[in-house]
């Protein structure tokens, strides 16, 4: 069996599985955020009919989407899980500390843990070498009352990376590439596993920033082998005892897929689908009106500290509005004691409490009609962040600070004025 299965396998009685098969596996968390949690709340109580989770230890809410509460409806349902949450008596409840899947990241996943989600980058925690996966609302209720779901078995994809990283070239370019060559079709239920030795240099914030945006190819499980970086990033969040899977020596792949970086350019994915992947120089002199830095696919404070480099004693363009939301309240502690905070706001951006912000405009950073956005979210779909006529384009947090500087589309590694 490869990786995949070898997991798989490990959380059901089952001694070997394949893809295409269909088994009953046991899970090791499930979380819900506040734009999926009320749903499988009201499934949960008025459907299964059931009192309790099955361990109120596994079960994580997480109020990231909608924080701080941004109408009515928002504190109704934040309001509702918090009761929910005192009811079963959950452990882990994260009121407005903030992106779901860097607080999964930052507290409770484990190598070879099995997890699902109601959020599809749920994926997100494979840079850990878990697998990790979104689910609707009904399975997560159920998954809320058994602590298992069944689930078919992916076939896996690897995806092998080999060169050195150009300057100003990041994980972000490399994903949009690969997303732009499957498309957002190309890897639908299938496991993408990452590997060579680019993915082996990038920091596990990187691998995350893969991992996060595997499912905008629509697959089910994205995947990096746990290694001594790996290592290295448990032991400093005081997390050990678990299990490492290797493939066996006669592990199958559907497909191999290869990449060098070294000739690699920054990538832009155009309006208004994430595969519209062009090289930057396609696009570049393209006027913004809105940039943000942050979201679960680079809100980390690698992608504070790249941005923060490029601002550097200058000042953003007049015409634009920058934005900046760190990940967690620990990534936020992170980036003002080392003064990022500050090179942001002397810059003139604004920087926001922890959250989801302006991914898609829960708490803020809605767009007008006309207006164009280029952000580091993970997606583009047309009204994703307000106005149905507005734009989005997905870039790096490098591109996007040198765009801020400039007022509109800018190559980091030489466009600045």
């Amino acid at each position: 069996m490869n990786v995949i299965e070898k997991i798989l396998a490990a959380h059901s009685p089952e001694t070997m599985v394949h893809p295409g098969q269909i088994i009953e596996v046991a899970l090791d968390a499930v979380m819900a955020n506040d734009a999926t949690a009320c749903l499988a709340i009201d499934i949960f109580k008025n459907e299964l009919k059931t009192d309790r989770v099955f361990d109120p230890e596994k079960v994580i809410l997480v109020m990231d989407h909608y924080t701080p509460s941004s109408s009515i409806a928002a504190a109704d349902s934040h309001n509702k899980m918090r009761k929910f949450a005192l009811d079963q008596g959950l452990r882990y409840v994260y009121d407005g500390a903030g992106v779901c899947h860097q607080l999964m990241m930052e507290h409770h996943v484990l190598p070879g843990q099995l997890i699902v989600g109601a959020d599809s980058h749920t994926c997100t925690y494979g840079a850990l070498g878990a697998l990790a996966t979104g689910m609707g609302s009904t399975d997560v209720a159920v998954a809320w009352k058994e602590g298992r779901i069944w689930m078919k078995v992916p076939e896996a994809m690897r995806i092998t990376v080999s060169g050195q990283w150009p300057a100003h070239v990041y994980a972000k370019d490399l994903i949009l590439k690969i997303i732009g060559d499957l498309t957002v079709k190309g890897a639908t239920y299938k496991a993408l596993c990452f590997d060579g030795p680019a993915v082996q240099a990038l920091r596990i914030s990187e691998r995350m920033t893969i991992c996060n945006m595997a499912i905008e190819a629509g697959a089910k499980f994205a995947y990096v082998q746990p290694d001594a970086t790996t290592e290295a990033y448990m032991k400093k969040a005081g997390r050990e005892g678990y299990r490492v899977f290797t493939d066996d020596a006669d592990a199958r792949y559907e497909r191999t897929m290869e990449y060098d970086v070294s000739a690699l350019a920054p990538q832009i994915a155009f309006p208004h689908s994430v595969d519209n992947v062009r090289d930057i120089s396609t696009f570049a002199g393209t006027v913004i009106d809105e940039l943000f830095l942050g979201a679960c696919t680079n809100g980390r404070f690698a992608d504070l500290e790249i941005a923060a480099a490029i601002l550097k004693g200058r000042k953003i363009a007049g015409n634009v509005r920058f934005l900046v939301t760190p990940a967690s309240k620990d990534v936020y502690l992170q980036a003002l004691e080392a003064g990022l905070i500050r090179i942001f706001m002397e810059s003139g951006a604004m920087v926001s409490a922890p959250g989801c912000s302006a991914c898609f405009g829960g708490s803020g950073g809605i767009l007008g009609k006309g207006e164009r956005l280029l952000t580091t979210a993970n997606r583009n779909f047309r009204g994703r962040v307000g106005s149905p006529d507005s734009e989005i384009y997905l870039a790096s947090p490098a591109v996007v600070a040198a765009s801020a500087i400039n007022g509109c589309i800018t190559d980091p590694r030489g466009g600045l004025r």
